[in-house]
């Protein structure tokens, strides 16, 4: 007698490869599930990666968590930084002064943001500093760098005069201020297109001097010990520092991108696991092939006494053996598939003359990838349950199988 269950037991014995139609058409169902789980494997992972890259390159430019004042300007910001830091969890605190403007440039008009740092205490918080491409980090008065995708757009080199005039200048009733002209002395790479082309950096005093800021800063900005728990940090500075202040973390500055990352990556799945759900069919078409063989096999055992349940357990662990057999042959397959990827990537690239990751554009010279066990664990679950349910139709025709009628047919 087999130790096994004998469903099971049979279900392990039909499986067997023979030299049968069934066989081939066991295998192509297989097949199926094994391509279906290495795709949401691979696109899950890279899509995750893209998370990742996004994430470091917005954590590069901009800090963890930023305080601002509830009337738009903090007064006295070298007061401030002190109990910011002394606060657990935080790592430093810089502040900061950010408004559009408009600069011009050889007959060429453009509307970035202009950010004034502090030189010293900018490299605390973020890694414009040492970003810089060409030149260096502003270190004085009537100095900015500029992000390199703007720089190229408009013809900017190191040493080239920049004209910039603030909204605020055209506010004024009674007065007209003339633009300021400012000294380019670098330019940077963050790596990311919003910030490289969208950002100048200059010193503090140069921003309140296109703002027209007389004292005081727009907000501090504070890096944390871990940018994932930027939350719970920001909730130990709103603690600190009162209802004063407004403390907003990354995530929730970030919150629209990161969630239209999220809605995509839900998106692509339920979109590829429809390709199990394709798979699961064949597995079906091969249980009703099974159940057709079978039907004498299937009489005898109803005759004997062999209860009808588990008779219909034989095709769910028909379907779920084959289910747990393609789901981890796929895993396997994809992890593959994702060890080679931009080996993959750069042979597509030389043999057909395609640009499938535009450097200009994503600032990347490799697919970024991460596999998490949780999307592994998804993936592995749903086309096991789906490949388990592939067994009702032919369990169902097994249960309303007559044992007279299928022996006397036999």
């Amino acid at each position: 007698m087999s130790p096994l269950p004998f469903s099971l037991f049979l279900a392990l014995k039909y499986l067997k490869p023979k030299r049968s139609y069934f066989s081939v058409v066991t295998c192509l169902s297989l097949l199926g599930v094994l391509l279906g789980v290495a795709l949401l494997v691979i696109v899950l992972s890279v899509m995750t990666g893209f998370d990742d890259v996004w994430q470091d390159k917005i954590l590069g430019f901009n800090a963890h968590v930023t305080v601002s004042a509830e009337g738009g300007i903090v007064r006295e910001p070298a007061a401030l930084i002190g109990p910011l830091e002394a606060v657990p969890g935080v790592k430093a605190a810089a502040p900061y002064i950010q408004g559009p403007v408009m600069i011009r440039h050889k007959g060429s008009v453009y509307t970035p943001l202009l950010r004034g740092v502090d030189p010293i205490l900018e490299a605390k918080v973020s890694r414009i500093p040492t970003s810089m491409n060409e030149g260096s980090f502003p270190s004085k008065r009537g100095e900015v760098t500029v992000g390199r995708d703007l720089a190229e757009q408009m013809g900017i080199r190191v040493g080239d005069k920049l004209l910039v005039n603030s909204p605020a200048s055209f506010l004024s009733g009674d007065e007209i201020r003339l633009p300021e002209e400012l000294t380019v002395s670098g330019i940077f790479r963050v790596g990311m297109y919003d910030y490289d082309m969208h950002f100048l950096v200059c010193t503090l005093e140069t921003a309140r001097d296109v703002h027209g800021l007389v004292e005081g800063v727009h907000a501090v900005n504070v890096m944390t010990m871990d940018p994932q728990k930027a939350g719970l940090t920001a909730g130990r500075i709103r603690k600190a520092l009162g209802l004063d202040y407004s403390v907003t973390t990354w995530m929730e500055q970030n919150e629209q991108l990161f969630g239209a990352l999220r809605v995509e990556k839900n998106i692509m799945f339920f979109l590829l696991i429809f390709i199990a759900i394709v798979a699961a069919f064949g597995i079906t078409n091969t249980l009703i092939t099974l159940a057709v063989q079978k039907t004498r096999e299937i009489g005898l055992l109803k005759a004997i006494g062999f209860p009808t349940r588990r008779v219909m357990n034989l095709f769910f662990v028909l379907g779920f053996a084959q289910g747990v057999a393609g789901t981890a042959a796929g895993v396997g397959f994809g992890m593959l598939v994702l060890r080679y990827r931009n080996d993959l990537l750069g042979w597509i690239s030389d043999t057909f003359g395609m640009e499938l990751l535009p450097r200009e554009l994503y600032h990347l010279s490799e697919i970024p990838s991460r596999t998490t066990l949780g999307d592994v664990a998804v993936v592995a679950v749903s086309v096991i349950v789906i490949c388990t349910l592939a067994g009702v139709i032919p369990a169902w025709r097994a249960a309303r199988l007559d044992p007279v009628e299928a022996l006397r047919n036999e």
